[in-house]
């Protein structure tokens, strides 16, 4: 994801490193044949159903500079629904006045326990903590050179049969910053987010998701700034199901920069596969 013109300005790598947490976060499940829930950018509060696994596919790439977020997550219930595992592997292109590299990012694995509710639940709350592994290359602009730490609290709420919205609010700190320079530093980051999704079919959902990131980039040895980005996103995502209980869910959605971002506009694809990987017992 971008902040500015390229994903590597002041506070973009944070940036980056908080939307490939969230990129993990987005479950898939069918209900009488349809979608409850499968975001884009806005993480719900349901774990993955006991037997399933989900493999997730997003695709975010900015109009103007060209740089891209490739990002592919692996979801796995732990036992039963109350424990999940999950990671996230991105690979990026990047540009700035410093490097222009594409490459593998810093690599996000994530522990989300359910605390309050569930799937079928009108309320539900899942906190998850994500370690963010400093895998790619500070040097060339695809990671940030150190360890990371990102909470996040998310909030679902059923409204009616045709109508949810999830809430978001996490922080991300990176022990040891880098920049292109080698200069070092922490950094913190605070994502909020909210989304509204319209079950117009049982098959066919829209949707609209707004994410807002103020986050702090290495600027000199021991120094940092801080900048803000704020998308809103519209998208579409529809369900194919299969009697073996493979859900296939594409996306596509327009995230568009305003306030900070203004200016900014970006694509973004999703394709998610969900299946059972073994039997549950009834």
């Amino acid at each position: 994801m971008e902040q500015g013109i390229r994903l590597r300005t002041t506070g973009g790598l944070a940036l980056i490193t908080t939307i490939v947490a969230l990129f993990a976060a987005p479950t898939a499940r069918a209900q009488y044949g349809g979608i409850q829930d499968n975001s884009f950018l806005i993480e719900e509060a349901y774990n993955q159903d006991p037997g399933v696994v989900q493999h997730i596919n997003s695709f975010w790439r900015n109009w103007s500079s060209g740089d891209w977020l490739y990002a592919f997550t692996q979801e796995w219930p732990l036992g039963g629904v109350k424990h999940q595992l999950s990671y996230t592997v991105p690979v990026q292109d990047v540009n700035s006045a410093l490097a222009s590299a594409v490459g593998l990012g810093d690599i996000a694995l994530h522990y989300r326990y359910q605390a309050v509710g569930g799937s079928s639940a009108k309320v539900a709350f899942a906190p998850r903590l994500s370690l963010l592994i400093p895998t790619g290359s500070w040097s060339d602009g695809l990671g940030t050179g150190g360890l990371g730490l990102q909470l996040g609290l998310p909030v679902s709420w059923t409204w009616s049969a045709h109508l949810v919205t999830h809430w978001n609010a996490g922080i991300t700190h990176t022990f040891s910053a880098h920049d292109e320079a080698g200069d070092e530093a922490a950094t913190n980051a605070l994502n909020l987010g909210q989304s509204v999704v319209w079950l117009f079919m049982r098959r066919v959902n829209l949707l609209v998701e707004t994410v807002y990131v103020h986050s702090q980039d290495v600027v000199s040895q021991g120094r940092t700034g801080a900048s803000g980005a704020l998308f809103v996103s519209p998208g579409v995502r529809w369900s194919h199901d299969f009697k073996s209980g493979l859900q296939i869910v594409p996306g596509i959605a327009f995230p568009i920069g305003v306030g900070p971002s203004r200016g900014e506009h970006a694509f973004l694809l999703y394709l998610s596969f969900e299946h059972p990987f073994r039997k549950v017992k009834s």
